[in-house]
């Protein structure tokens, strides 16, 4: 991503954040007059005390020099946690790695004897979110896998482009919602790669979902919760999804669903 792109990504960031915040909330009467969704850009700099006219330029995209004293007042200011503050560091200081991040696109026997050693459906995924190792269990998950093209084994064209996932989702939009929001979260020391500029081009024009929904900067840190599905032969699923990182691989991510009722687990060691 180039240095004007990476200003502007800051600008929506800052805005969005900006627009979630309740007048109410933080101090200002109410104004049955506002039109403005959350606060003013001149009522967010008197709270982080900033100039008025800079935060405004900041806000617009323009190239400005970010100290770290203000970056911390923005970030209590918009009460972000942990991950998002990350994010915005990231996007103000321009603190991300200059060098090339090859991707990984196998996996070595090893990692493959202990995926298929696995009851559980589990995969792995590199930083683009190409899944490029699997169980067969995963077919519970999503069924067809193995018959994507290569191109095709993304988790997030999956969610997105494949109308079969949006069928057996009971919960799809939380579901795809916290992907994109992890995905960003996870993502942001790759911004300047010619993959993520890509893959994100296409995903906006695959997806009007995708594309509201990555406008909206959402950030989660994890992607720890329940899933719930409705798989075409097996009937409702319920698992917890957890993801750990491949120690000897520290590009690639596990991801494994474990299954959360006692009648998940029957249909998972019957079939």
């Amino acid at each position: 991503m180039n240095e004007n792109k990476q200003h502007q990504e800051l600008a929506d960031f800052l805005r969005t954040r900006r627009e979630r915040l309740l007048p109410e909330a933080v101090g200002f009467p109410f104004d049955s007059r506002r039109r403005t969704p959350g606060l003013r850009r001149e009522e967010l700099a008197v709270l982080a005390g900033i100039g008025v006219s800079w935060y405004t330029r900041l806000e617009q995209g323009q190239d400005i020099v970010v100290s770290t004293q203000i970056l911390e007042r923005l970030a209590k200011v918009f009460d972000l946690n942990a991950t998002e503050r990350h994010h915005l560091f990231v996007l103000a200081r321009g603190q991300v790695p200059t060098e090339s991040y090859p991707l990984a696109s196998t996996i070595d026997q090893e990692l493959q004897d202990v995926l298929d050693s696995m009851v559980m459906p589990a995969y792995i995924y590199n930083p683009r979110w190409d899944i490029i190792g699997w169980n067969r269990a995963i077919d519970y998950i999503f069924p067809g896998f193995e018959q994507l093209s290569a191109s095709e084994c993304n988790i997030l064209r999956i969610m997105f482009g494949r109308p079969e996932y949006r069928q057996i989702s009971t919960n799809y939009e939380q579901d795809a919602w916290r992907a994109v929001a992890l995905f960003r979260a996870t993502s942001d020391r790759y911004i300047q790669e010619l993959w993520f500029k890509d893959l994100i081009a296409d995903l906006q024009q695959l997806s009007t979902e995708f594309r509201e929904w990555w406008a909206e900067h959402g950030i989660r840190s994890t992607c720890i919760g329940p899933l719930e599905l409705k798989h075409p032969a097996l009937g409702r699923m319920n698992f917890y999804t957890n993801t750990f990182q491949v120690v000897d691989a520290s590009d690639l991510q596990m991801r494994v669903f474990t299954a959360a009722d006692a009648e998940t687990s029957r249909k998972l060691a019957e079939s």
